[in-house]
């Protein structure tokens, strides 16, 4: 089944004006899938492939007179000298849409285009399928529990692969690949352990004293955790809004992971009935709607300007977007039944911003409608 990713009118656009374009986003996205649907006449090349990379490792002037336009060069960021020769070429032949590269380990991708490839790469990121591609297509679950506990990777809808299979399999494979390098082995058991930590902690306000206490290592090892997590698409911290409306904020940023399937996965939650009797529901639902607000947002090739509100009054809003026009307050609730009383932190705040506002609930049940000046949307929406 061919599954129409959003990103694609963005990363066409991007092709018209950079010689490089950059797909980054976590494993198992469809990144390959997708450039290869796109782009069905550039020769692709997996740098993955230890033979591959040893061409290239040894003769890279030869390798990339061979492959020196119209080419994917997937997991590039596996060989970071090839980037100052692909600059040369760039420079010289000053073609727009010469080369793609793709990888899953941003952290290194980006040092590489920042070093090397700095004003020549439109960038942009892949994640799981968000709401609406997932609607599009006809795949969207009716039950918030049965998204929330299947996740959203392609692999899930094309090939049918059970969670419980697909996900045991991922999180050996992005720590063997993806965290090994990074992390030294005797610390490797207490990074799964902090895994784990993240997952219960979702939705919730980071506490790096706590999490370090935890598992026993210290906080400035606990915070480069966190990037690596980041870097690789597991987990994204979401930020307060730093405004001062005349009351102290809270400063903590918020967890939350990128795909509920995994955080299901590293929860021991076996099947949506469980999302449904979990005590934490609330938490779950909240990520659910936040990340799918993240990844549309990327995929329409947009930057997310996302935050959370709290200030020392307990006045808190679950989602805070700074706009050209004002702000967009939105609350979150998983409750399948409107409740008026749900509104009251929106109303609150919207009387002391300094900008015009517009609010939203986002609940648990199937209509969508008006009240007084708040829209109220199904999770589905």
């Amino acid at each position: 089944m061919i599954i129409t990713r959003n990103i694609g009118r963005h990363l066409q656009e991007l092709g018209q004006y950079y010689p490089i374009l950059s797909l980054t986003g976590p494993r198992q996205a469809g990144k390959t899938t997708l450039l290869q649907e796109l782009y069905p006449d550039y020769t692709y090349i997996s740098l993955e492939d230890p033979d591959v990379r040893e061409k290239a490792q040894e003769d890279p002037r030869s390798f990339l007179k061979k492959y020196n336009n119209h080419v994917i060069f997937d997991e590039a960021q596996r060989i970071p000298e090839l980037f100052s020769y692909l600059q040369t070429i760039v420079d010289r032949d000053k073609q727009v849409g010469q080369f793609i590269l793709s990888g899953s380990q941003n952290f290194l991708l980006r040092k590489s285009i920042t070093q090397s490839l700095a004003g020549r790469v439109g960038i942009a990121r892949l994640f799981p399928l968000d709401n609406q591609e997932l609607n599009n297509t006809g795949l969207l679950p009716p039950n918030y529990e049965d998204i929330i506990h299947k996740g959203s990777y392609p692999a899930l809808f094309n090939s049918k692969i059970p969670p419980r299979l697909f996900y045991p399999s991922y999180e050996y494979s992005y720590i063997e690949r993806d965290v090994t390098g990074l992390i030294s082995a005797k610390n490797l058991e207490t990074f799964r352990l902090f895994i784990r930590l993240c997952a219960s902690n979702v939705s919730q306000n980071i506490n790096y004293s706590e999490m370090a206490k935890s598992t026993g290592v210290s906080v400035n090892t606990i915070k480069s955790w966190f990037s690596i997590l980041e870097q690789s698409y597991i987990i994204f911290r979401l930020p307060p809004y730093f405004k001062n409306f005349g009351k102290r904020l809270v400063k903590s940023p918020k967890l939350y992971f990128y795909d509920t399937g995994l955080l299901c996965h590293l929860l021991e939650i076996e099947n949506s009935s469980a999302v449904a009797d979990y005590h934490k529901l609330g938490a779950l639902f909240e990520n659910l709607v936040i990340a799918n607000r993240i990844k549309e947002t990327h995929h329409n090739g947009k930057t997310p300007r996302l935050y959370f509100y709290r200030d020392n009054n307990q006045l808190e809003v679950d989602l805070f977007e700074a706009t050209p026009n004002g702000y967009t307050l939105t609350e979150i609730k998983s409750t399948r039944t409107f409740r008026s009383d749900s509104l009251k932190g929106l109303n609150k705040l919207d009387k002391i911003t300094d900008r015009p506002t517009k609010k939203r609930l986002i609940y648990g049940g199937e209509e969508n409608f008006e009240i007084n000046d708040v829209h109220v949307s199904s999770w589905s929406e």
